[in-house]
């Protein structure tokens, strides 16, 4: 019986320790979405004094419907990824351009209810993401090719002539592009 319970408090005391070692995700500028783990041991770091142009194409869809698409989800751990390395949301200058397959995500909710029956649980996350600064614009060009009315977007979304356009422009204004 003795050798039973020192059994048992050992792998009490290996799980409560295996607990408290447990990361937990942290979301500083977008609470809601895209949460991370602080890196503290990390050695390069975004500079904290930089201003961050970046430019997303976001093309890719998931199947599931009923959440936010990871290719969104993803411009928001990338705004807490350089607030945990210090960057203030006043220096990340982050535009969106929806396209392609992921032009579904767009819909205002009586559109995307129609389509797949709930409301669009991307709403939600394209408050938070403009809230903190972040441009959405939608390519005119994935929108007509897929008889999108362009007034029936999600509320603050701004529509482009494209997706082309719009990563060409901002390229050469000194964006860094990247695509999700």
């Amino acid at each position: 019986m003795n050798s039973r319970k020192s059994v048992f408090l050992l792998f009490f005391a290996l799980f409560i320790v295996n607990i408290s070692l447990a990361q937990q995700r942290i979301n500083p500028v977008i609470k809601n979405y895209g949460g991370i783990f602080d890196a503290p041991h990390a050695t390069e770091k975004p500079d904290p004094d930089m201003e961050y142009k970046v430019i997303v194409d976001i093309v890719t869809a998931d199947s599931k419907v009923s959440e936010p698409f990871y290719s969104i989800v993803n411009v928001a751990r990338l705004m807490n990824l350089h607030a945990m390395g210090g960057v203030k949301k006043e220096n990340m200058k982050i535009v969106m351009a929806i396209h392609g397959g992921a032009v579904w995500s767009v819909l205002n909710n009586e559109k995307y209810n129609e389509k797949y029956g709930i409301d669009n649980p991307h709403i939600p996350l394209f408050k938070e993401l403009q809230d903190a600064g972040v441009k959405i614009v939608v390519c005119s060009q994935s929108m007509m090719g897929r008889q999108i009315d362009h007034t029936k977007l999600a509320p603050g979304l701004e529509t482009a002539t494209s997706m082309l356009t719009t990563m060409t422009t901002y390229q050469l204004k000194g964006y860094a592009a990247l695509k999700f």
